[in-house]
Formats: C-alpha cells, sequence, structure tokens
C-alpha cells in the first residue's frame, strides 16, 4: 500500500515507508482528488455560500499537499538521480493542475456569488484572496490568451526545478580540490578536519575538500593565507553556472526572464517586477526605488572607503578573494577579534538548546522536547515537540548539516500547517548547510543564520489562524523575512549569549571584553555588506523589468550593464549571488521579490528599538510580538497589524543607524 495514500497516514510523513516509486502515484492521486473535489463543489446546485464554496476550497487538496510537502522537501534536502527525475517530471504537471483549478471559470463564478455581508475579517479577507488571486492568474482572459498562460506557467516551473538541478550539480563539482594541507594554512583544525571528510566522502582518500556554500563569498576566504588558493576558491564561486558545461544555467536565465516578461504583459503589466510587487506592501516597483535610492549612496561610499583601508593595509590594491582575508584582519588588529578564535564559543548544540531555544522560553514561553520515535529522512535529521503552558503546539524539525546530496542555502518550510478549520499544528522544518564537525563549532554568522530561520520557523509554530491560506508564513512576500529577521537580535542580548556563548572543552563564558568589542564590530565591514546585498537585489529587479520586447543575448554582460547603470559595480564587492547562481530569483520564490530582506528589515530595526524600549527578553514582549503579529500569519493586513502593535508607521532611521548609513 502506497503510504502517502494512505487513509490513516499519520501528520508526521512515515519516512521509514515511503520511497521514490511511491511518488508519481501519489501525485496523479492528489491531483484527481483535488480536481474532483473542486468539480463537486461547482456542480453543487446549492446557492453559493462561504461554507460550501470558500471553506470548501481551503480543504480541498489534502492529499496533494501531504505528498508535495514530503517529496519537495527531498528533493531540496536528499536528492537522488531518481528524485530529480520524478521532480522534473512533476513539476509542469503541478503547474498544470493549478492552473485548471484557478482558471476554472466555474469556480471563479461561484466565489464570485458568495454573499461577503456578514462575515467575520479573516473570512472576508479569504474570499477577497481567492477572487484577487484568480484574476491575477488570469481567469478574465479569452482562451487563446489562457492557453499561452498555462503554456507559460509549465515551461516556467520546469525551467525553475532545471536551474535547482544544475546549480547542485555545479556546486558540487566547483568544489576545490586541495591534496596539500600546507596550503589550508590559516583554517582551525575542526574546518581542516571537516574538509579531510568531505574529500573522504567524494573518494578523495588523504585530500581535503573546500565545498561551496550559495553565496558569493566563501567563509574560508577569511582565512586561508595562501592567496592562490583564495583566488581559486573565489574563481570557483563567482564562475558557477557559467562555464558552458551541463549545468551552465545561462540559457536558463535568460529563457526565464524572457517568459516572465511575456506572462506579465498578458496579466496586464508592464514587467514581471510590477505584477510581483502588486500584492506586497511596498505596493509599488517605484515605492522599492525610493526606499533603495536612500541606501545606494552612502552604501557604496563606505563600500569605496573600506576596500581603500583594507589596500592600504595588504599594501597593494586589494582583489575581490582578499577582501575578507583583510577584513579579518583589521577586525582583529582593530577590535582584538579573531573569527577562529570565536569558535569554539559556539558548539552547535549549546547554541541550540541554550541560545535560540532558550530566547523562544523566554519570551514565548516555549518547551522543546527531542523525539527519537519519529521516522527520519536522513540519519542527521532531529526532531522535538513543541508546547507553551497551554499545551502542545507543534513538531520542530531540525536538518542542519551540509551534504552533497542537499541544496546550497538556509530555509524553512512546513509538512504541515497550522489550522483551525483543518484542525492542524503545525510541523515546520528547519534546514541549513553546516559543515559537521566533531564538535560541530560555528562562526558568528552561522549562528546569526540559525537564529534566522528559526525566526521563521516561530512563524509557524506559532500561528493561529483559522484558514490554511493564512498560516504562518502566509503573508506577503516583502513581509515573510520580518519575523526572521527580528528573531536575530537575540543571539546578542547579554542574557542569550551569556547562556550559550561558552567554551566546548572548558565551559568558560566567552570573556566580557569579547563580548563588548563584538558589539563595537557589528558595523564593521557593513559597507561592503550592503553594498554586495544591494547589488543583488538591483540585479533582480533589473531582470524582471525587462519587457517581453526586451531581448537579452548574453546574460553575463546585461548584468555587467545592470550593475554599472544601478552604480553598484565595485569589483571588490560583487553581488551577494550572481545571476547564474541566483537562486532565490531562478530556482526559487523570490522573483523580483530580493529586496524583501531589506524592506523587511526597515521593520525588524525598528521592532528591535521597540523591544529596547520595553525592557527587552521578557515575557510580556513576547506575548505582545506573538499576539499582534506572529499568531496573525496573513488573516490581517500586515502593516496594518505593525502599526497596531507599533503605534505608528515604520521608520527608516533604525536601518540607517544599523548599517552605519545615517551620517553618510
Amino acid at each position: 500500500m502506497n503510504p502517502l495514500l494512505s487513509p490513516d497516514a499519520p501528520a508526521f510523513p512515515d519516512f521509514d515507508a515511503i520511497r521514490e516509486e511511491h511518488f508519481r502515484p501519489a501525485f496523479a492521486a492528489g491531483m484527481v482528488e483535488q480536481r474532483a473535489e473542486v468539480d463537486a463543489l461547482t456542480a453543487d446546485p446549492a446557492p453559493a455560500t462561504f461554507a460550501n464554496t470558500v471553506e470548501a476550497l481551503e480543504r480541498s487538496g489534502a492529499t496533494l499537499r501531504r505528498v508535495g510537502a514530503v517529496f519537495f522537501t527531498l528533493a531540496a534536502s536528499c536528492s537522488t538521480p531518481g528524485i530529480r527525475a520524478i521532480e522534473a517530471e512533476i513539476a509542469p504537471q503541478l503547474a498544470a493542475h493549478a492552473d485548471a483549478i484557478t482558471l476554472d471559470p466555474a469556480l471563479y463564478a461561484r466565489l464570485d456569488a458568495v454573499p461577503a455581508d456578514g462575515l467575520d475579517p479573516e473570512s472576508r479577507r479569504l474570499l477577497e484572496r481567492h477572487l484577487r488571486d484568480a484574476v491575477r492568474a488570469g481567469v478574465r482572459l479569452g482562451g487563446a490568451q489562457q492557453q499561452r498562460l498555462r503554456e507559460l506557467n509549465a515551461e516556467l516551473s520546469a525551467l525553475s526545478t532545471e536551474f535547482g538541478a544544475r546549480l547542485l550539480a555545479g556546486a558540487n563539482d566547483a568544489a576545490v580540490l586541495v591534496r596539500d594541507v600546507a596550503r589550508l594554512d590559516g583554517l582551525s583544525a575542526d574546518a581542516i578536519a571537516a574538509a579531510a571528510r568531505a574529500a573522504t566522502d567524494r573518494g578523495h582518500d588523504g585530500a581535503y575538500l573546500i565545498t561551496l556554500v550559495l553565496p558569493t563569498g566563501q567563509p574560508a576566504l577569511a582565512s586561508l593565507t595562501d592567496r592562490t588558493l583564495r583566488e581559486e576558491l573565489h574563481t570557483a564561486s563567482v564562475t558557477r553556472g557559467a562555464l558552458g558545461d551541463g549545468n551552465d544555467t545561462r540559457e536558463l536565465v535568460g529563457r526565464t526572464a524572457a517568459l516572465r516578461a511575456e506572462r506579465a504583459a498578458l496579466l496586464g503589466h508592464p514587467n514581471h517586477a510590477s505584477w510581483v510587487v502588486e500584492i506586497g506592501t511596498a505596493g509599488t516597483v517605484e515605492a522599492i526605488d525610493a526606499m533603495l535610492a536612500q541606501l545606494v549612496a552612502p552604501a557604496v561610499a563606505n563600500a569605496r572607503a573600506e576596500a581603500a583601508e583594507l589596500s592600504e593595509l595588504a599594501g597593494f590594491p586589494i582583489e575581490p578573494w582578499d577582501r575578507a582575508f583583510y577584513a579579518e584582519r583589521l577586525r582583529r588588529e582593530r577590535f582584538d577579534l579573531d573569527a577562529a578564535a570565536l569558535r569554539p564559543y559556539f558548539e552547535l548544540e549549546r547554541v541550540l538548546h541554550d541560545g535560540v531555544f532558550h530566547a523562544a522560553g523566554k519570551l514565548y514561553g516555549l518547551h522543546f522536547t527531542e523525539r527519537h520515535d519519529l521516522p527520519r529522512y536522513h540519519p542527521e535529521v532531529r526532531t522535538f515537540d513543541v508546547a507553551d503552558e497551554r499545551g502542545p503546539l507543534g513538531v520542530f524539525v531540525a536538518d542542519l548539516h551540509s551534504r552533497d546530496s542537499k541544496r546550497g542555502g538556509a530555509w524553512m518550510n512546513s509538512f504541515v500547517t497550522q489550522s483551525h478549520l483543518l484542525g492542524t499544528r503545525p510541523i515546520v522544518l528547519n534546514t541549513l548547510n553546516i559543515a559537521r564537525g566533531e564538535p560541530t563549532l560555528l562562526t558568528v554568522e552561522e549562528v546569526r543564520t540559525l537564529f534566522h530561520e528559526f525566526g521563521h520557523a516561530l512563524h509557524g509554530l506559532l500561528s493561529d489562524v483559522r484558514y490554511p491560506t493564512f498560516s504562518g508564513t502566509g503573508v506577503p512576500r516583502d513581509f515573510v523575512e520580518f519575523p526572521s529577521q527580528v528573531n536575530e537580535m537575540w543571539l546578542d542580548d547579554p542574557e542569550v549569549l551569556g547562556n550559550y556563548a561558552r567554551h566546548h572543552v572548558t565551559g568558560e563564558p566567552l570573556p566580557v571584553e569579547v563580548v563588548e568589542r563584538l558589539r563595537e564590530a557589528r558595523r564593521f565591514g557593513e559597507g561592503f555588506a550592503t553594498t554586495e546585498y544591494l547589488a543583488a537585489t538591483l540585479l533582480d529587479l533589473a531582470w524582471h523589468r525587462l519587457g517581453p520586447d526586451d531581448a537579452v543575448d548574453d546574460v553575463l554582460a546585461f548584468e555587467a550593464a545592470a550593475l554599472a547603470e544601478a552604480g553598484v559595480d565595485i569589483a571588490v564587492a560583487p553581488p551577494r549571488y550572481r545571476s547564474t547562481y541566483f537562486n532565490h530569483v531562478f530556482g526559487g520564490g523570490y522573483s523580483a521579490g530580493y529586496y524583501s530582506y531589506i524592506w523587511s528589515e526597515v521593520l525588524d530595526a525598528d521592532t528591535v528599538d521597540w523591544f529596547a524600549e520595553h525592557g527587552g527578553l521578557r515575557r510580556e514582549n513576547g506575548d505582545a510580538f506573538r499576539r499582534a503579529l506572529l499568531s496573525r500569519g496573513g488573516a490581517v493586513d500586515p502593516m496594518d497589524a505593525y502599526r497596531a502593535f507599533r503605534g505608528r508607521d515604520p521608520e527608516i532611521g533604525p536601518l540607517l543607524t544599523r548599517r552605519g548609513l545615517a551620517d553618510r
């Protein structure tokens, strides 16, 4: 019996029983089931009501949701040739299935006939959401236009899948193999051990493999003293997807941008960015431009000043592969901070339990109990029951270590979302790419990523809504990063930091003077960091401002011209992601939306000030934030919820101060 189709299938997937051969029939059955449910809904002779139409639509597709959640988790984290083949086959089928429902004229007519009078605010919002989404999807288009739209959506889905597959393979191929350990001078002992394990896993016994993380900047560049090896590693990073081999993504990038532009025109928009931003909190591309305009000039000025300072320290004009190395050297000199020397104080287990979980306990009264009875899709996956004083809330799943079968980066997704309508509690997953060590020691940025992704998990775990559409992170794309970025503030809160930052051998706390120097160094290098991020954001917007008649023949030339036109073409600060490995945009859901991080950071920095004004790490503050924002998901207008919480509109000043841009 197919465990994905069992009527008694548990809420937590039975990974012990699930096999690759179960997915094709399970997807097929799930699509047939939902199609039948929607057909029954539209054929109902009774007048359209909220219950028999909108709630019935919300209930539909349970099997398909369950199958998709399991499959796409495996596709991202435990990919195999079989999984990749299924993904390539099923992606366009799922796109066609979604179109068949969203563009169903009978369903739209029935939704449009539902009386809105007397509905509570969340229900009215859901009705409006379904009507809006149908119109945005093209339900009012003519037959020929709808057919073309379906073709576009199917091909775009296939292109996104192929981009992710090529990126994973290309990143694995680009890992830098080192035969002589002397070339790894500067790396910590545990980092060298991790490189040795990675090489052994690939069949290179006695050698060392430096694997790549998703962004342009590779962590080892801050430590390696061998300049030639630094250049080799940087080159491997920035040429991913542009080597002319089977993993080259340039054709996919150009084709994706062209099809998105054509689809936007069909839907009445000048470009894809206009179509995407229309439903965000920003509202218009012009509003995003206005915000970014306040940041670009001061960020670039800071980056140029930082480059000059590092060149003076190096004694020669630095190259991109030198920047992190000399920045770390300057950080040590100026603040007496050595990134490698800090890592022994950030042991993964302690950071997770005594940092991330501890802060959530203090703020929201959460308790975490590890379970060992639930099936896992990989031996490194861990599961925790999450509860507060009122009882169980859900399950948190942690898949924290890197492996060749896992795509780069870090993310949150859900096996099950919270919904009072469906009676479901959330099962939320955090996936990271931390190199396993004995023990596993983290950099400060890896600690930040752990707190960040758990902020997304909290958004899902603390959801308290009726309808699954609005659950947890079911908010506009440019608001979804807000809770995760707020959660980063607790990593260096004195109480939280003092609880987890302890030497993994001696148990001694991170010295007070080091903590103070960390705080002093917080804005160090922000010119580079902000410029790299803005370059990626502006590159994303450049690709998605193209109209249907704007052909791009050379992806790299287009990228260079776009960065130059935006004023962020600084050689020593390349974009955080270049076009050919910009997975957020060409393999994920952030197309024309990468600006969301800085847009959300305006709210985040303003909220950090609110916590400081109200006493910081206090249960009363956590409850207020949970009640007003974390629990509401998309059930309310997020900016209305923010204004009610903060008592006013967000202000950009705290962000400018945080990033060292206020005085520029």
